[in-house]
């Protein structure tokens, strides 16, 4: 199951996303939608659970969870915003390589 996840904080990274769900059950991929020019966080991005079940307890859970100050809006993706998740993954590819690299 694809989760949107809106008003995350502009710090946070996929990694913290991936972190956070990981308590509700398998991730198999957190990230963060970064504007391509500007290089900073959209606040919004996406996590895939492939189990259904996990995936709904972690919407029940997190939607409304605070993290960094700010509370999550966890929801079910729709098919627009699954398709903006397939348009963007490769770009998000190329940053998230350049997110680990900077921390290194």
């Amino acid at each position: 199951m694809v989760i949107f996840v809106a008003n995350i904080p502009f710090k946070s990274r996929g990694k913290d996303l991936k972190k956070l769900f990981e308590e509700h059950g398998t991730v198999e991929r957190a990230y963060i939608i970064f504007d391509k020019e500007k290089r900073l966080s959209k606040g919004y991005g996406f996590v895939e659970m492939p189990n259904e079940d996990e995936a709904k307890d972690a919407i029940e859970k997190l939607n409304g969870y605070e993290l960094r100050g700010k509370a999550l809006v966890v929801t079910e993706a729709n098919s627009k915003k699954k398709e903006g998740v397939e348009n963007t993954q490769e770009e998000n590819k190329e940053t998230d390589h350049k997110e680990e690299e900077n921390s290194l």
